[in-house]
């Protein structure tokens, strides 16, 4: 279902496509940044509530805000120096992130009016989102186009499918940052949901927060999600890369083959009994708790968004690959297709 939701910061009309499936469970989705704006998911009861943070209208997205719900690109995370060398050329990036480069720079992914085709398939409900970034576009070589589909099946998975080839060599890490909070939608803190990441190793990070380069065994640190712990157990525990982070905004390993789609991470909230499956192709997720959120944001029906109001598992390549070779390419070739899938999938306990 499409609905005129606002109008775009060049004029040009945005719109609100609302997803259903046959449990119940709806996605709202709008062509402006692919961003989720809505997720309504049953607790145990049947109770359909709102699990993601975000704004009622279209000009809180057009506001500043922390990328809510949006995808980020052409380079999710963060690239150290905002620059990168790629084919023997020096590429220059916006810094916004103090000397860094954050989630595809002032005008990234999250800003630009997509092209939304609705999708006619017979078990679930999808649209398809398109957009076409001119070679030099923030910096980064290449002409690119992406797509990206987002299916809600009637097993209360949000699937997102990406695809993008580009006109010369380029780098790219494209990811969905949506803010979760499954007992709330964002009113209270995340310090009590129980999370589980299935990975034996993070990357550290310096103070600016780009990884050292390291993959550091998780076992006997703060970091260890390998069983579920709840996320205040430790996150202001004596730990420097806890101070570096002002708590969790790092990226875990996550196990088996990256390619493959697998268990990246589960989140559980006893009150309601929500779970949230987080499943991806990418060989890394980016935990961050809304360590920066601090009050100046008010968001659906008047909630006001504080510190740690929010989880993010953000499925992507690692930060900063760009500058440290020993990482797992983020290149993508002229006639080489670049492909990723992430699963969020939804039940109760």
């Amino acid at each position: 279902m499409k609905q005129a939701f606002g109008i775009g910061p060049d004029g040009a009309g945005i719109d609100l496509y609302t997803l259903f499936n046959r449990a119940g469970m709806q996605a709202q989705i709008t062509n402006y940044g692919g961003i989720v704006t809505s997720l309504l998911v049953p607790d145990r009861r049947g109770h359909l509530d709102d699990v993601v943070l975000g704004f009622d209208h279209a000009d809180g997205y057009l506001g500043k805000h922390p990328h809510f719900g949006a995808i980020c690109g052409r380079y999710a995370n963060r690239i150290g120096g905002a620059c990168f060398t790629l084919g023997g050329v020096a590429y220059k990036l916006a810094r916004n992130d103090g000397a860094n480069h954050l989630h595809g720079g002032v005008r990234g992914f999250d800003k630009v009016v997509w092209q939304a085709t609705e999708l006619n398939l017979d078990d679930a409900s999808a649209i398809r989102l398109t957009y076409s970034s001119a070679a030099g576009e923030e910096g980064y070589p290449g002409k690119l186009d992406v797509a990206i589909t987002y299916t809600l099946s009637d097993s209360n998975a949000l699937r997102l499918d990406y695809l993008a080839t580009t006109s010369a060599d380029t780098v790219l890490n494209l990811s969905h940052h949506g803010y979760f909070n499954l007992l709330d939608g964002g009113s209270s803190d995340v310090l009590a949901h129980e999370v589980m990441i299935d990975a034996a190793r993070f990357l550290p990070v310096d103070a600016t927060l780009i990884p050292t380069g390291e993959l550091r065994d998780v076992w006997g640190t703060p970091m260890d999600f390998t069983r579920a712990v709840a996320i205040g157990a430790r996150i202001d525990g004596n730990d420097q890369q806890l101070a570096y982070g002002r708590g969790y905004d790092h990226t875990w390993v996550v196990n088996g083959e990256p390619g493959q789609l697998r268990l990246a991470a589960r989140v559980h909230e006893r009150t309601t009994g929500r779970v949230m499956e987080v499943l991806t192709t990418e060989p890394g997720a980016q935990f961050y708790t809304g360590n920066f959120l601090d009050g100046t944001i008010t968001g659906k029906h008047g909630a006001v968004y504080r510190r740690r109001h929010g989880l993010c598992l953000e499925c992507q390549h690692f930060p900063d690959s760009p500058n440290k070779p020993q990482f797992p390419t983020t290149v993508l070739k002229a006639g080489q297709r670049y492909t990723q899938t992430t699963v969020y999938r939804f039940s109760v306990v």
